[in-house]
C-alpha cells in the first residue's frame, strides 16, 4: 500500500497548529507540529516524507526565511505558506523562491485539504522518481531486478558485468517485453562511468527534425543537446532501429570523431524489427559495426523454465502488498499453464498478468488461467512453446511451493515442515537441490 506522507504544520501559536492539526487528520494526513521554525528545521531534512505548512509571520525565524533554508536542503520539497491579507506581495515572492502554494487568511480549510492533496501528490512522485534514481544508479540493487536462476539468465548476468566494464558501445537485443532497458541501465550501473550522466532517448518518439535537434542542437530555451548532456557518461538510444539514414550518417561522425576509449559510451536498444531481417538489416554496415562490436539477446520468458514462477511468484506478493491483500495461491494446474504459456509479451506481460491476479483474488473471483487465456486471444496468433517432460514441470511446482511458503513463514524450518508434511531431511535434501537457502528468508 502506499505510504503515509507527513504534513509539518510549522506556527507559533498553539491554537491555530491544533485547529489545522486537527482538521487535516479528519481528512487522513499524519501530522506533526512544531511551535518555530528552528525547531521545525532540526526534524526536517532531505528526503523529508511529506510536506510543510507554514506560516509566515513568527518571531524568530520566519516563514520565509525558513523556506530559504529548506530549499537549499531539498528544493523538491513542497512548502505551503500561511498569509495575512497584506502579506500577498511577500507570498508571491515565496513563490518564487520555491513555495508550492500560499493560503491566505481567513482560509476555507478545504481549501487546505485540497493543496495538501496535491503537494503530497507531488512529493510522493519527486521520492519515488529519486527512488528510482538511486536503484538505477546503484549495480547490486540493479543486478537483483534481473531474477532468475535460469542458464539464460546467468549467462546474461555474467554478460553484464563483463561488457559493463569494456568501454565498448554496445548493441541490445531482443524481443519487446524482455528488459532491455533494464539491461541498460545495469551495463551503466556496473561499469566505470555509474557516478556520471545515464541518458536515454526514444528514436521512434519524435520526428526526424524534432529527434536531430534534441540528439544534436539546437535546443530551443537554451540547455544542451543529449550528446553534450551525456558527455563522459552513457547515451541510451532506444528504438535504434527507428533512426533515419541521414541520422545514422551523423550518429556515426559522432562516434568516428571520439577518442579510443570513447568520451561518451552508447546503449543502442532495438526494440522491434521484422521477424525475417535483422538489426544488421535496418541499420547502415558502418554503423551497426561500430555499435555492435558488443552485443546482448535477451532471452525471451518462454524459453527460461521455472523462472517464470519465480517471476510470478515476487510480482504477485509486491502487487499484493501495494494493495493490501493476499496474493494468490497458484494451484499445480495453473503452474503448469504458467510454465507452457506463449508469454508473447514476455516479463510485462507476466507483470500484468500478476497484478490482475491479485485484483482477482482481493475479489475472491477469476482464475490464472482466465487471464492467460484472454491475453493469448487478444494477443492473436502466438508464438508456441515446446512442451516439457512432465518431471519438469513437478520440480518447477516443488521449487515455487517451497519458496512460497519460506517466504510465509519468514523461513521457519519447524512451520514449513508441518505445512508440506516433510520430515527435516527431506526438506533439507529439496532445498539443497532447487539452490534455497533459509538465511535469505529470514
Amino acid at each position: 500500500m502506499a505510504r503515509a506522507m507527513k504534513v509539518a504544520i510549522v506556527d507559533d501559536e498553539a491554537d491555530m497548529r491544533q485547529s489545522i492539526s486537527q482538521w487535516l487528520a479528519l481528512s487522513g494526513f499524519d501530522t506533526e507540529s512544531y511551535a518555530s521554525a528552528e525547531e521545525a528545521l532540526k526534524a526536517i531534512g532531505a528526503d523529508f516524507p511529506g510536506v510543510v505548512v507554514s506560516d509566515i509571520r513568527m518571531p524568530g525565524m520566519d516563514g520565509m526565511a525558513m523556506l530559504k533554508r529548506l530549499m537549499s536542503v531539498d528544493s523538491g520539497l513542497p512548502v505551503i505558506l500561511i498569509t495575512g491579507h497584506g502579506d500577498v506581495p511577500m507570498a508571491v515572492e515565496a513563490m518564487r523562491i520555491g513555495a508550492f502554494d500560499f493560503l491566505e487568511k481567513p482560509f476555507n480549510p478545504d481549501r487546505m485539504t485540497e493543496l495538501a492533496k496535491k503537494a503530497t501528490q507531488a512529493r510522493r512522485l519527486t521520492l519515488d522518481n529519486r527512488a528510482l534514481r538511486r536503484e538505477l544508479s546503484d549495480g547490486s540493487v540493479i543486478m537483483k531486478k534481473l531474477i532468475g536462476s535460469s542458464p539464460a539468465m546467468e549467462r546474461l548476468r555474467e554478460d553484464i558485468l563483463d561488457l559493463g566494464q569494456a568501454d565498448s558501445h554496445v548493441l541490445i537485443d531482443g524481443e519487446t517485453g524482455t528488459g532491455k532497458t533494464l539491461v541498460a541501465h545495469a551495463l551503466h550501473a556496473v561499469g566505470p562511468r555509474a557516478g556520471k550522466k545515464f541518458v536515454t532517448i526514444s528514436c521512434a518518439a519524435w520526428t526526424e527534425d524534432q529527434l536531430q535537434a534534441k540528439l544534436f542542437g539546437p535546443v530551443e530555451e537554451g540547455g544542451l543537446p543529449l550528446v553534450d548532456e551525456a558527455r563522459g557518461g552513457t547515451l541510451c538510444l532506444e528504438d535504434i532501429e527507428s533512426l533515419s539514414h541521414p541520422l545514422q550518417s551523423r550518429l556515426l561522425t559522432m562516434i568516428n570523431d571520439q577518442a579510443v576509449p570513447p568520451e561518451t559510451r552508447i546503449i543502442a536498444i532495438c526494440n522491434q524489427h521484422a521477424p525475417d531481417k535483422t538489426l544488421e538489416d535496418v541499420l547502415r554496415p558502418d554503423l551497426f559495426y561500430r555499435l555492435g562490436a558488443m552485443t546482448i539477446v535477451l532471452p525471451p520468458l518462454r524459453t527460461r523454465g521455472e523462472d517464470i514462477l519465480t517471476l510470478f511468484t515476487n510480482m504477485s506478493e509486491q502487487f499484493a502488498e501495494e494493495y493490501g491483500c493476499d496474493a494468490p495461491q497458484v494451484t499445480a494446474q495453473e503452474a503448469a499453464q504458467l510454465l507452457q504459456a506463449p508469454w508473447p509479451g514476455n516479463v510485462r506481460q507476466l507483470v500484468n498478468i500478476a497484478e490482475r491476479a491479485v485484483l482477482q483474488n482481493r475479489r475472491g473471483s477469476g482464475s490464472i488461467a482466465s487471464l492467460l487465456m484472454a491475453d493469448n486471444e487478444a494477443s492473436g496468433p502466438a508464438l508456441t512453446t515446446e512442451g516439457k517432460p512432465l518431471k519438469d514441470y513437478v520440480e518447477a511446482f516443488e521449487r515455487m511451493l517451497i519458496d512460497n511458503t519460506m517466504r510465509r513463514h519468514k523461513g521457519s524450518i519447524v512451520a514449513v515442515m508441518e505445512e508440506l508434511c516433510l520430515p527435516r531431511r527431506t526438506l533439507n535434501e529439496k532445498m539443497a537441490k532447487y539452490s534455497l537457502q533459509r538465511a535469505d528468508y529470514v
